[in-house]
């Protein structure tokens, strides 16, 4: 295979190290996804629950008597998923749920101490490692990544909604 420029209608030909790039960038996309798909097997190792699930626990720790629809807004997904991620949580008895306030309607959700005992056992951190290394970066770099990645969903004509799955469920 030759490492000669092929010329592109309407571009400029490619040097060898530009025409590489997209490989390069797909690499470094494998390593990114690599790493979250490592840290959610020893999750599930460790503790014996999802990534997700766990998330959602350590969160239901932080602040008790959330409900579902403040748990979705925590952790960034849709009100379906938190639901679904509190069922699996109660049924497992991690999670309870108890009906509270003046109208009666909103469920308070409150770790029991098996919850704890996942959390104690979990490695950390709980929102997972790509969370937690997106909130380690400055705002210029995340600002620059965010537009970039605006940049690549748009090409990739994707749907915004999928945005509301934790990655944990992928």
């Amino acid at each position: 295979m030759s490492e000669n420029p092929v010329p592109t209608p309407g571009k400029q030909p490619q040097t060898p190290s530009e025409s590489q790039q997209p490989m390069r960038v797909l690499r470094q996309f494998r390593i990114v996804f690599n790493a979250v798909k490592s840290h959610f097997r020893q999750v599930e190792r460790e503790a014996g629950v999802g990534g997700a699930q766990l998330w959602a626990l350590s969160v239901i720790e932080q602040h008790p008597g959330i409900g579902a629809t403040g748990l979705a807004r925590e952790l960034d997904i849709h009100q379906s998923t938190a639901s679904n991620l509190v069922r699996a949580l109660v049924e497992r008895g991690y999670v309870t749920g108890s009906r509270e306030g003046a109208d009666r309607r909103t469920v308070a959700l409150h770790v029991q101490p098996a919850g704890r005992e996942v959390l104690q056992r979990a490695p950390m951190p709980f929102a997972g490692v790509l969370p937690d290394a997106l909130a380690s970066l400055d705002p210029a770099t995340l600002a620059q990544l965010e537009s970039n990645l605006d940049q690549l969903i748009a090409e990739l004509g994707a749907d915004d909604e999928a945005g509301s799955v934790p990655l944990a469920q992928l």
